[in-house]
């Protein structure tokens, strides 16, 4: 589907005509400039930057970082670099000096383009101060990662401590002409939290994220030069100075994108389609409840409902987890809530093709999803309670696991209850309709 698809989306939003280079509704002279720096960072790196290079081509200088997942043939005058992810650790640190001294290189006649998605922050990443070291670092994230909160806050928290995020990145390019080119997987609107925004002003506050330190229980024990500094710590930057031309951010692709692409799907066969973003950033188990409750609400009204949620819910771990992530987490507790009725299928699946530390995307339930662990020898009580429930969908045949997508606009959630007025005949076509349809979801997700 075209409007969850990176290249599509940035052949759509960015075109050269003539020496102008469009970027959705606004435009660059390049007769203004000199040369182009290029900075791409994040699960939807590579293909953005692609576009960038071959839309500019040699019309003028171009050179650049890229930083991603994969791996990947960068053309001469771009530098490919691998980030770590979800933790930043030494090549997040090459990448965030590099990506750095780049910016460095920047003067009045240079253009700079920031092309950010999901996994950014943890991908290019170096202390603000040098005191805290990397170990020290990586140790913060990780606690941050397994703390519950939810990505807004988190980003909060890794501006604050960061030389390239909460816009430093773009304060290192001076004088430069900037702009920013976003996939979002975080809240709509919120584009200064994509990546932890780098290339952006910072809304956010010292204050907010002293809060935050004090107030998240999995943050109390920190390492020393982390607690220091937050004594200590200055203001990110509030304001950025402007190039030859005036700087812009243009949002491609966020959640909203994914509900707009499945709702024909699931409206060409048969379903009435609620749409039900609250509970983003909520814990599992009450967006579990949340939604189970809003399905069988809805479906009272007689005729099949699909319940769609985009955006992401947060999962706190306390001691040693298993294999998992939120999605699969999310969906083991509504294969508990929906266990023993009738009608109910139900699917969480992350945009980036990776649910936390698993091989999968996310899984599928049914209501025989809980007692078929049990007659697989599991007990998914415990696998809840242990952040283990890939090891059960795994075992079922129903975790997702499509790999790497090369985009990330957060998590899609679904719900496919049949009308309990329904006669049994078409309650068992609704059964089939849906197992068929979850497959074509899916396939919208990474297209």
């Amino acid at each position: 589907m075209e409007r969850v698809n990176v290249p599509l989306s940035m052949r759509g939003s960015v075109s050269l005509l003539g020496e102008r280079l469009h970027l959705g509704e606004h435009s660059y002279d390049l007769r203004l400039f000199r040369r182009v720096l290029l900075v791409s960072i994040g699960k939807a790196s590579v293909p953005m930057a692609q576009h960038v290079i071959e839309t500019i081509g040699t019309l003028l200088p171009l050179s650049g970082i890229v930083v991603g997942s994969g791996t990947w043939a960068a053309p001469d005058g771009i530098r490919y670099m691998q980030g770590d992810h979800p933790v930043p650790y030494k090549n997040s640190f090459e990448a965030a000096r590099a990506s750095l001294e780049l910016m460095r290189a920047a003067d009045e006649e240079t253009l700079v383009i920031y092309l950010i998605s999901g996994g950014a922050s943890s991908m290019v990443e170096t202390p603000l101060d040098p005191s805290i070291s990397l170990d020290d670092l990586s140790t913060f994230y990780e606690r941050i990662l397994h703390s519950g909160l939810s990505i807004d806050k988190a980003n909060i928290l890794r501006k604050h401590f960061s030389a390239i995020k909460g816009g430093r990145l773009a304060l290192a390019a001076g004088p430069a002409t900037r702009c920013t080119l976003l996939i979002s997987d975080v809240p709509v609107g919120r584009l200064n939290a994509v990546g932890s925004g780098p290339s952006l002003a910072d809304s956010s506050t010292v204050e907010e994220c002293r809060q935050l330190l004090m107030e998240t229980p999995a943050l109390a024990r920190l390492p020393e030069s982390i607690k220091e500094f937050a004594m200590r710590m200055p203001e990110t930057p509030k304001h950025l100075p402007e190039g030859r031309a005036p700087s812009v951010c243009l949002s491609l692709l966020s959640s909203d994108s994914l509900i707009e692409a499945v709702k024909p799907l699931v409206t060409a066969a048969g379903y009435r389609v609620v749409v039900d973003n609250s509970c983003d950033d909520w814990n599992y188990s009450e967006a579990a409840k949340y939604l189970v409750d809003r399905s069988i609400a809805e479906s009272m009204k007689g005729d099949p409902v699909c319940i769609l949620s985009a955006g992401e819910v947060t999962v706190s771990i306390e001691g040693k987890a298993g294999t998992g992530g939120r999605n699969q987490q999310w969906a083991l507790e509504v294969a508990r809530l929906i266990d023993g009725e009738q009608g109910y299928i139900a699917m969480s699946v992350g945009s980036d093709g990776v649910d936390g530390n698993s091989m999968a995307a996310g899984a599928v339930v049914d209501t025989t999803t809980w007692r078929r662990a049990h007659a697989a020898g599991f007990h998914p009580e415990v696998s809840l309670a242990a952040f283990d429930a890939y090891s059960v969908f795994a075992a079922l045949g129903d975790a997702i696991t499509p790999g790497p997508s090369e985009n990330n606009i957060r998590d899609l959630r679904v719900i496919l209850a049949n009308g309990r007025s329904q006669d049994n005949a078409k309650t068992t076509g609704q059964r089939i309709a849906s197992s068929s349809l979850r497959k074509k979801i899916y396939d919208t997700r990474i297209a």
